[in-house]
């Protein structure tokens, strides 16, 4: 007999296949059963919807925040074959091209101009303009989750996508990115100088992994490289001049699924989810105002010969999204038909914004910049998260936030996380939750040991705002 609590909803469940942000993170697409709409980041405010009849789609890829999108087929009933993306101008609202290929697409990234398309053991890359041209291609390892990160910002040239061994990254030189087109006036200072051309090969090998990769993420400049394994314990950062590693880092002692990394836009923090619902955030450099925590016994690394793990940086701030695996709906049926979609409950997507500043500064200075997190769950949660530092003189939190979090049963901040090893050794009860908690706890045991097995807890970011989306009249 079930008599765990659960919390009864009026509406169905949200059902969203996908959900990305463009390279900028002003913009994120999802799709679901109806179709697919645009949403701006924040605000949040739905932007536009286009409901598609006779399938669905797996992927929806903006080109920046131009009219632009690139659609992908999937699901039980794929809208269109899985082995042709679709160019969608959504201006036109009509399909303008399409690209075909022998076997199933994997993955797609698109740049100004370029789109690289990932299939199981190459990617082909074409330049998009008033027709659509194959440029080059070149072959990998076996990859079945469609890995590749191309570099965004004006005059970037770096692609990165699996080498033909397991574990390795080529980097490819593409044609410098344009800029952007200017809006208004013409400006008066004049347009920045492009960067040097590379002078190395134009394809270079990275030895990052000895097991297979599972996620590839660049900067919009290209300068930096992250890459982490299917063991889901290190992320490492590179220099994609060079080849040489700049940072590792660690994000936990146990296996996990790594969704994704994401650089901040000016590549001093880095921040990482996966499947344990927790999102880390790494700084990356001293300029950002903050320290990765370390062992206490880091200092004896050079006198001791001490395992690596030591030595290692864990995370100086963190975030652990809700399980909402417990929720039931009224209208919703006992079980899924064998047909039916599914949605991994867990999944989510992070990306980061810039915001001014709610400090008040004096006339005639230019505000400050704040940077923040927005991570999007496939069940439909926006969350606005502000970093400890940061966050720390602010205390309300917006109206819009759920009922679990506002009040004191269990407090996100009040979750322990994974923290380095200390020489101390304190014993934590585990948090119990009121009855006037609407998430249900985490039951998987590697959760509960990333959860409950280290002593120190760390910084926890800070709920700003909470919304939901996915609805296509705009819910929320």
């Amino acid at each position: 007999m079930n008599l765990a609590r659960h919390s009864i909803s009026s509406t169905a469940p949200v059902l969203i296949f996908d959900a990305r942000f463009d390279p900028d993170c002003r913009i994120f697409t999802t799709s679901t059963q109806a179709g697919f709409a645009v949403y701006r980041t924040w605000p949040l405010q739905l932007l536009r919807k286009r409901e598609i009849t006779g399938g669905t789609l797996s992927a929806v890829v903006p080109l920046h925040t131009s009219s632009l999108l690139f659609l992908v087929g999937g699901g039980r009933s794929p809208r269109y074959p899985p082995n042709k993306v679709i160019l969608w101008d959504d201006a036109l609202a009509q399909e303008v091209a399409e690209l075909e290929f022998r076997e199933k697409v994997r993955g797609l990234a698109c740049r100004r101009g370029w789109l690289a398309v990932a299939l199981r053991r190459r990617v082909v890359v074409f330049e998009v303009g008033e027709t659509v041209s194959r440029y080059g291609e070149w072959d990998t390892c076996d990859n079945p989750r469609g890995l590749l990160a191309l570099a965004t910002a004006a005059y970037s040239t770096v692609l990165a996508i699996p080498g033909r061994q397991m574990g390795h990254i080529q980097l490819v030189h593409l044609p410098p990115c344009p800029p952007p087109q200017p809006i208004g006036p013409p400006s008066s200072t004049p347009p920045p100088r492009p960067p040097p051309a590379p002078t190395k090969h134009p394809v270079s090998i990275i030895a990052a992994h000895t097991t297979a990769l599972s996620t590839l993420s660049v900067p919009p400049s290209g300068r930096l490289l992250a890459t982490t394994s299917s063991r889901g314990t290190l992320i490492r950062i590179w220099d994609t001049n060079t080849g040489k590693l700049v940072r590792e880092l660690r994000r936990g002692t146990d296996k996990a699924e790594i969704y994704g990394v994401a650089f901040r836009p000016d590549e001093r923090e880095v921040c990482v989810w996966s499947d344990k619902g927790t999102v880390h955030v790494f700084a990356l450099t001293s300029g950002s105002g903050s320290s990765n925590r370390q062992s206490t016994f880091s200092p004896l690394t050079p006198f001791i010969p001490l395992p690596k793990y030591f030595d290692s940086e864990w995370s100086y701030a963190q975030y652990r999204i809700p399980s909402q695996s417990a929720h039931i709906s009224l209208n919703a049926r006992p079980a899924k038909p064998p047909t039916a979609d599914v949605v991994d409950e867990e999944r989510c997507v992070v990306g980061w914004i810039e915001i001014a500043s709610e400090d008040q500064e004096e006339p005639g200075r230019v505000q400050p910049v704040e940077y923040q997190l927005i991570a999007l769950t496939y069940t439909g949660g926006w969350y606005r998260l502000a970093l400890p530092s940061s966050a720390s003189s602010s205390s309300s939190v917006s109206s819009s936030t759920p009922p679990s979090v506002r009040a004191g049963t269990p407090s996100l901040r009040d979750t322990p996380s994974i923290s380095p090893p200390s020489m101390r050794t304190i014993s934590m009860a585990r948090p119990r939750s009121s009855s006037g908690s609407s998430f249900a706890v985490r039951s998987d045991k590697g959760k509960e040991r990333e959860r409950d097995k280290d002593e120190k807890p760390g910084r926890e970011c800070i709920l700003q705002e909470y919304r939901r989306f996915g609805r296509w009249d705009g819910w929320g």
